[in-house]
């Protein structure tokens, strides 16, 4: 790769860590959660009553980061766990009411702004940048790491 060339994907790439880490900042001042208690809560939105492997497969993130923030989410009331009633090895989390009333009204992980142009793209734009991105953290060997260090880049209190 051309000097160049390596220093203008470094560049951007730093550009783009450093948008959501502000982002993440702004986000937990609102919110009170980390993005990555966000995504685990907004999954189990989506996916219902859920196991923490399917969570973790879910968010992108190691079993153990999903207990963590699983323990962090019960703490604060948003969710609970279960023993499965066909298999006691088996724990499930679900929403509590409050887990369902903050989850229903989280903000955009990114920026509105973002999020606006994001969608006036057409769908073949929208494909190819997704599919750029993807690519970029595959060649750098992104796919072996936990998102969750990646989405929490400052220290957050919560």
């Amino acid at each position: 790769m051309q000097a160049m060339e390596s220093s203008q994907v470094v560049k951007a790439i730093r550009k783009i860590v450093r948008a959501i880490d502000l982002r993440s900042r702004e986000v937990s001042r609102q919110t009170g959660l980390t993005i990555p208690q966000i995504v685990v809560l907004q999954g189990i939105r989506d996916l219902g009553e859920v196991t923490t492997k399917a969570l973790s497969a879910n968010a992108d993130l190691s079993s153990a980061t999903v207990v963590t923030i699983l323990d962090k989410l019960e703490e604060k009331g948003l969710i609970e766990r279960y023993r499965s009633i066909s298999d006691r090895r088996i724990v499930h989390a679900r929403l509590t009411s409050q887990g369902e009333v903050v989850a229903s009204d989280l903000p955009g992980l990114l920026h509105d702004e973002f999020e606006k142009k994001f969608d006036a793209l057409s769908s073949e734009d929208r494909k190819q940048l997704v599919s750029a991105i993807e690519r970029i953290a595959e060649m750098m060997n992104a796919h072996q790491l936990d998102a969750a260090p990646i989405l929490m880049t400052g220290k957050l209190s919560g």
